[in-house]
């Protein structure tokens, strides 16, 4: 799939990692370092825009190793970017830690999945289906 992008940056494209990965890293493009204190949240540039498929979305999703060892997610995990966005691409991060965290230009901040997704077109019943869950909530498939 080919998709069209505008790289703004000072760094390369977003990039599959090895040959079956699912995301492809995204960069932050950030004149100067972001100091982001424990609990604070931040918009972190990429310096890309990109145009989509129609009936297709970019997931925004944190990096592992960035979760675990350093407490740093993606606060509207995942993030959605519409195909009709032409704005840039930014990144919505959260310190999760008691520590301060330094993100540093070029430094890869988040993953980037493309997905295809369907429009809902809703239907209004009266009554739903039965199903053996019927209206269980959290933790009812887990009870013996």
């Amino acid at each position: 799939m080919n998709i069209q992008i505008i790289n703004k940056s000072k760094h390369p494209l977003p990039a599959y990692a090895t040959g079956l990965s699912a995301g492809m890293d995204i960069r932050a493009n950030i004149s100067e370092p972001i100091m982001l204190k424990p609990l604070e949240r931040c918009l972190v540039s990429t310096g890309l825009y990109i145009s989509l498929p129609e009936g297709y979305e970019a997931q925004i999703r944190p990096r592992s190793g960035l979760a675990i060892k350093k407490g740093i997610t993606v606060l509207n995990s995942p993030g959605t970017i519409d195909a009709d966005y032409r704005g840039e691409v930014c990144i919505i991060l959260i310190n999760l830690s008691t520590q301060e965290f330094v993100i540093e230009d070029g430094e890869r901040v988040a993953q980037m999945i493309i997905a295809r997704h369907e429009q809902a077109q809703w239907e209004q019943v009266e009554v739903l289906d039965v199903t053996e869950r019927g209206a269980g909530g959290f933790g009812h498939t887990g009870k013996n």
